[in-house]
């Protein structure tokens, strides 16, 4: 411990009490000494790069190309998708992969290329290996849209895992998204992004980075095309991005560079070119659709750490129903835990909480448990106990559990990356369900651990069972969220195999969309903070994890009223809508921030249960092609360069255009628009695209546009499904998909597909059938007819 350890111990005694700032310089030290002991020390390095090509072994959609000193495995899916993988890594083991990889391309063939290199050339790209392992991802026109140079490896002299780089070219005008959760986002600026899964430990704003969520993929848009690419080793890395210049000194282009560096795992890679739809559709298939909310988790939740018992949940619902105010969720922190114990339930402050479930279920309101993964380190704890018994708990390298501190006080890990351990935790939820809970949010599951000094996480020489390889903390640590969410839902989906989980966590990789969604975590309350929720909802939108949110409101401190009027506008029209605050915050409900913002939240409030309908078909959609509910205002035209740049707007589905107010005292804004015609929806008012407008955006409501020809289901005034048409343009058609909600269970509703037309002076809607356009099934009401 040097000074500034033991000025953070101090520090952490002080602001934590004695008792538990004295368990978190035990912890600290604790992980301090395993990891002396038992990681590897760095020393001589032996670098390696793969040198020229020696032969090559044709195989399906590619083959096996051998350099002296590596092999490269590659292969072209039937569906357009790459992988590639060196040292012969194949796509197997991974954590992100559903299990079942696409099927080779049996047209793409390993073919000679100049100058001693290799090509793949397949429908819809081409790859072009050199002699000395570069890897160029071509458009089928030949047009070059990534470069990977050679890797570069270092390998211990004395064993161990090997340190690897990939540096890569894009092209200069492109643009960077993706690597997970990310608050400066959408777009990646410039500089250098860890890939490590982190709590910051405190409200976060927009400079705070790494996060909760990272994964090392990278959506890169460009004139020629859009790709992805997924780097699949859950090892601690790090990217330097860079962005190109068109023209750059002697006239000639400077291609934007990418940095890959990664402490260990495989060298291998997923790429996926096309259109974003079609990319992101190609990402869902290879790593598994996103899991279908039920519809109610599509509504607006209410959560607060420091309800304090029953009688406060009461009071707060109350005022809803008293102010008129939709709600169809209430949260419950560790607060409702004994003790903060997860799996239990303070019985002095909840005592009939089973009760308290069922009344709120009679008003159509769900009840929603916090799950945390630590487990108290107390013989006499029901969870505690049984875990021991089946050896549940991540062990040290010497065969101690490792023990961490969390607010339940010392607290051991249960090893997600067991498939027994995972089964175990599963069926946890029983107790769960038995007190009425309906959802699950996963919190503090990097993992952390409270540390008054070093990493507030396990260890990284802790072992993990890695599904029979064994391993440890250095591969285990950003898949240990998704592992105990793929714990809860499938343990749900035993326990109640009649409804869809709910499922929601803090943490996860690439892949944790199978299981439910996530939630912005600590956001710092402030402007910057609402700006940060946006650029995260968006990021891990084109990420392939669709239902995120923030907490409304931020976590901390208390926002002011039009701060929080306009947190909650935003809110409205993102997929999880939900107020959250510390326990030390200030209050989250609608009234209490006075007459006039009370009034504007009422109107989001059931503006977004309006909406209820259209949210329940881009979950749908979501789950049948990978689109995220919340798209970059590029999704339909990358190649406009004034939209790629656009991160103050969104579109909801393909009919929506969202233009929050993310600054102080704006009652106007500017909206870059797409190309079209949209319509003010509150004003009816007509805009054209492309090209940036003025809209009106007073306190009572943000900008939201609707593209001319819209035909989007909403709940009518008897609370039925209707279809609102927005008249198209003279001589120009709309079209719209509906999916019906069909319940919370496994149904799977029929798309509706709708047309809308002008005839003479009137607006026809027709639903498309197999056998010829009938009538629509649910009552129309067309809009816009004065201005079409």
């Amino acid at each position: 411990m040097d000074g500034r350890d033991l000025v953070r111990s101090v520090k952490s005694m002080g602001a934590a009490g004695a008792a538990q700032g004295l368990r978190t310089v035990r912890a600290a030290w604790r992980s301090r000494r395993a990891d002396a002991a038992a990681l590897p020390r760095r020393g001589a390095e032996r670098a390696r790069v793969p040198g020229p090509v020696q032969d090559v072994e044709p195989g399906p959609g590619g083959g096996l190309i051998r350099f002296a000193r590596s092999d490269l495995r590659i292969m072209v899916a039937a569906n357009g998708t790459v992988f590639w993988g060196w040292d012969g890594a194949a796509p197997e083991p991974s954590y992100a992969l559903t299990g079942a990889c696409p099927e080779p391309d049996p047209r793409a063939l390993l073919e000679p290329d100049k100058d001693g290199g290799w090509r793949v050339v397949a429908e819809r790209v081409t790859i072009v290996i050199s002699r000395h392992g570069a890897v160029e991802v071509r458009t089928p026109g030949g047009v070059t849209l990534r470069r990977e140079q050679p890797p570069r490896w270092w390998e211990p002299v004395d064993g161990g895992a090997a340190r690897w780089m990939q540096r890569s070219e894009v092209a200069a005008d492109a643009r960077f998204f993706g690597l997970g959760g990310r608050a400066s986002g959408p777009r990646l600026k410039d500089g250098t992004y860890r890939l490590w899964n982190t709590d910051p430990g405190r409200a976060f704003g927009r400079a705070d980075d790494p996060l909760y969520i990272t994964m090392p993929l990278q959506l890169v848009v460009a004139d020629a095309s859009t790709h992805l690419i997924f780097y699949d080793s859950s090892w601690d890395g790090s990217v330097a991005l860079s962005h190109g210049e068109e023209g750059a000194g002697s006239g000639h282009d400077r291609p934007g560079t990418s940095e890959l560096r990664m402490d260990g795992g495989p060298l291998r890679c997923w790429v996926m070119v096309g259109t974003p739809a079609r990319v992101l559709l190609s990402w869902a298939a290879l790593t598994g659709p996103p899991a279908l909310p039920p519809s109610w988790a599509l509504g607006y939740h209410h959560a607060r750490w420091g309800f304090g018992g029953e009688r406060e949940v009461r009071r707060i619902v109350a005022g809803y129903r008293e102010h008129g105010l939709p709600l169809d969720a209430v949260h419950l922190d560790i607060d409702h835990y004994d003790e903060h114990q997860v799996f239990t339930v303070d019985q002095e402050h909840f005592p009939k909480l089973s009760g308290l479930a069922e009344e709120l279920r009679g008003e159509g309101i769900r009840l929603v448990s916090i799950v945390d993964p630590a487990v108290k380190a107390e013989p006499g704890n029901a969870v505690h106990d049984a875990g021991a018994a089946r050896d549940a708990f991540v062990r040290d390298a010497s065969g101690r559990v490792v023990r961490g501190v969390v607010w339940a006080g010392e607290s051991v890990y249960p090893d997600f990356t067991h498939p027994r351990v995972r089964e175990w935790w599963g069926r946890l939820y029983e107790e769960r369900l038995a007190q009425g809970f309906s959802g699950f949010w996963h919190d503090m599951n990097e993992p952390t651990s409270f540390a008054a000094f070093g990493e507030s996480t396990l260890p990284r020489s802790a072992r993990h069972a890695l599904e029979g390889r064994g391993g440890d903390h250095r591969e285990a640590h950003n898949v240990y969220a998704l592992g105990m969410a793929r714990a809860a839902y499938e343990g749900l989906r035993e326990l109640a195999p009649e409804l869809r989980p709910f499922v929601f966590s803090r943490s996860g990789w690439a892949g944790m969309q199978r299981y439910g969604g996530t939630w912005s975590g600590d956001v710092a309350t402030g402007w910057p903070g609402l700006r940060a929720s946006l650029s995260l909802v968006m990021g891990l939108g084109l990420c392939g994890v669709p239902y995120s949110g923030p907490d409304v409101g931020g976590f901390d401190g208390s926002p002011s009223p039009e701060l929080y009027l306009r947190w909650v506008q935003l809110g409205a029209h993102l997929p999880l809508f939900r107020t959250h605050a510390s326990l030390r915050a200030g209050r989250r409900e609608p009234w209490e921030f006075g007459p006039e913002v009370l009034e504007h939240a009422r109107e989001a409030l059931v503006e977004r249960r309006r909406l209820l309908p259209y949210f329940v078909t881009l979950a749908h959609l979501a789950r049948r092609t990978g689109a995220p509910y919340v798209r970059p205002l590029w999704w339909g035209a990358p190649e406009d360069r004034a939209l790629r740049d656009c991160e103050d707007a969104f579109l909801l589905g393909d009919s929506l255009l969202v233009a929050p107010v993310l600054d102080p005292g704006a009652d106007r804004r500017a909206v870059q628009l797409p190309r079209g015609r949209w319509y003010d929806t509150a004003t009816e008012k007509v805009y054209e695209g492309p090209g940036q407008v003025l809209v009106d955006a007073p306190l009572a409501r943000i900008p939201v546009l609707v593209r001319a020809g819209a035909v989007l289901p909403v709940r009518g005034e008897d609370g039925g499904l209707e279809l609102e048409v927005w008249a198209p343009a003279r001589g120009r058609t709309g079209s719209g998909l509906v999916v019906p909600d069909g319940g919370d269970g496994w149904e799977e509703p029929e798309m509706e597909r709708y047309f809308t037309r002008w005839e003479g002076s009137e607006v026809v809607v027709e639903r498309e059938r197999e056998d010829g356009p009938v009538e629509p099934s649910h009552p129309v009401r067309v809009r816009g007819l004065s201005e079409g």
